[in-house]
C-alpha cells in the first residue's frame, strides 16, 4: 500500500516552519541539514521528522509564497491527521500560534487550521471514526 514518505518544499524561510512543526510534533527531529547548489542557486536544506515520514525545507533566499487568499496555483496547506486536536491546538497556543479557522462541522472528525510565519498553511485532523465511509463522508 502506497505511504507519503515525505514533502518537499521551497519556502521563503525555514526557520518559521520548523518553529510550528517542531511546536506540533515534538517528538519529531532534525534528521539532516546542509547546505549546496540547486539550479545553479545556493540553497539551506533541512529534514525534519521521524523515521518514516518527513518534511524537507529547501531556502533560496528569495521569492514570497503564494498568497492563500488567490486562485494562483501552487500549494494549499499540508494535512497530518493527529491523534488529538486538543493536544496539537494547546501546544501551537503555547508557542505563540492561533488557528486562523477550524474546518467545517463533521459527524466523524475535526480539523482546524494554522499559517507559520512564512505564510505556509498546515491543516491537523483529528478522525473520530475508523470506518472509511464515515472517514470520507462529504456532507
Amino acid at each position: 500500500m502506497p505511504k507519503l514518505e515525505h514533502v518537499n518544499l521551497v519556502v521563503e524561510d525555514i526557520d518559521p516552519t520548523l518553529t510550528l512543526l517542531g511546536a506540533a510534533f515534538p517528538e519529531w527531529r532534525l534528521r539532516g541539514e546542509g547546505r549546496d547548489e540547486w539550479c545553479g542557486m545556493a540553497r539551506r536544506w533541512v529534514h525534519f521528522g521521524d523515521d518514516e515520514t518527513y518534511v524537507t525545507l529547501n531556502d533560496f533566499g528569495e521569492g514570497p509564497q503564494r498568497d492563500l487568499q488567490s486562485p494562483t496555483p501552487g500549494l494549499a496547506h499540508i494535512g497530518f491527521e493527529v491523534a488529538s486536536i486538543d493536544l496539537i491546538i494547546a501546544r501551537l497556543k503555547t508557542a505563540g500560534f492561533e488557528p486562523t479557522h477550524s474546518g467545517t462541522p463533521h459527524p466523524h472528525r475535526r480539523n482546524v487550521y494554522y499559517i507559520d510565519g512564512a505564510g505556509l498553511e498546515f491543516e491537523f485532523v483529528e478522525y473520530q471514526s475508523d470506518a472509511p465511509e464515515e472517514r470520507n463522508l462529504y456532507v
